[in-house]
């Protein structure tokens, strides 16, 4: 397909029309939209004297403030793992870690301390067992046993059968 005077005029007056150049090359027939997109760049034309799609103002509320940073907190209560008599509760000193994001090594505590959206967020950083990512006081917090299975009676197997009979 050769691009003709009249064909150049037509696609002239669409474009200032402000149909996209797949509409043009839909209307021209025989020609692709890259072929449109290219005779428009070779004729100078600007973009689209109308666009297709009128700009919609977009209107951003404003962020609210970060809260200020809170002095640290009283210690937090961590349950211990769960037994079949009630589990005493003992409290972990939540103080401000020793590591930050760009100070933690290898071979340190990688206990989060405080929120991570927060300045004074850090790690524990003390020393961490051998193999695992935390120190002993925050492995045994991390790592919880495991459960023993409830033996079921017989009983409760043929109550359970019945169900997906």
């Amino acid at each position: 397909m050769s691009w003709t005077d009249e064909r150049i005029e037509k696609l002239k007056k669409l474009w200032q029309y402000g149909l996209s150049a797949s509409q043009i090359a839909k209307q021209l027939g025989g020609v692709t939209r890259n072929a449109v997109c290219g005779k428009v760049h070779r004729l100078g034309l600007s973009g689209s004297a109308t666009p297709s799609k009128p700009q919609r103002t977009v209107f951003k509320a404003p962020r609210p403030a970060r809260p200020a940073a809170a002095a640290p907190s009283a210690p937090r209560r961590i349950a211990e793992p769960a037994t079949p008599a009630p589990a005493p509760v003992r409290y972990v000193d939540e103080a401000p870690g020793m590591a930050t994001v760009l100070t933690l090594g290898a071979h340190m505590c990688k206990w989060p301390i405080g929120d991570p959206a927060m300045d004074n967020f850090t790690f524990c950083g003390r020393r961490a067992d051998e193999g695992g990512p935390y120190c002993c006081e925050h492995a045994q917090v991390a790592y919880q046993p495991a459960r023993a299975k409830k033996k079921t009676s017989a009983a409760e197997l043929a109550r359970s059968l019945r169900r997906f009979a």
